[in-house]
């Protein structure tokens, strides 16, 4: 097989920037939402995939809209569940038990929260189901992260050096298969 084109987007600028958003969901800005339909242009995408959470969703449907192409909504590409600490800054976190948590995010999961297993669990089904055409996902940080470990085999700490700052695009080579594979061929923050 040849394979397809996989961008993982993440969403735009969140009104409120810089907390630990899971499950906690805010409004991207305008901005936000443009600047993700600017990284979509010219991609010659045929299928665009968005987490339901409103931040991702919003600009998904903006895509959607410009390229005349429909939306599928899909929760498995929400963000890791971060429980407690769910809406608040990394600042507010006990930083012994945060460091701990980025350290190894499956033994030391947040209080209440999801663990990185779950979150590669779900990335995973969603990214056996997708069907062999370019395709956009606009997503989160921590499931682009996890797409990366079961596509390209990276461990956490070179997931951690990937820098995707709000509308990010990470453009991969999909082959599928038992297992699937990938190779990145583009990062434009």
């Amino acid at each position: 097989m040849s394979g397809f084109a996989l961008h993982l987007l993440r969403h735009g600028a969140p009104g409120t920037p810089g907390l630990l958003m899971g499950r906690t969901d805010c409004a991207p800005t305008p901005a936000g939402i443009a600047a993700c339909a600017a990284q979509a242009a010219g991609l010659g995408i045929e299928h665009i995939i968005a987490s339901d959470l409103g931040r991702s969703h919003a600009a998904g449907e903006a895509i959607s809209r410009a390229l005349a192409l429909p939306l599928t909504i899909d929760p498995r590409w929400r963000e890791l569940d971060f429980g407690d600490w769910d809406g608040y800054p990394s600042g507010a976190v006990d930083q012994d038990t945060l460091g701990q948590f980025w350290e190894d995010p499956d033994a030391n999961p947040p209080p209440g929260g999801e663990r990185w297993s779950a979150l590669v669990a779900r990335v995973a089904a969603a990214l056996a189901d997708l069907a062999p055409v370019p395709t956009l996902v606009v997503a989160h940080g921590g499931s682009m992260r996890a797409a990366l470990h079961i596509l390209c085999g990276f461990d956490q700490r070179q997931l951690w050096a990937f820098d995707l700052p709000y509308a990010a695009r990470l453009s991969l080579h999909v082959w599928p298969g038992e297992p699937m594979s990938a190779q990145v061929v583009g990062l434009v923050p």
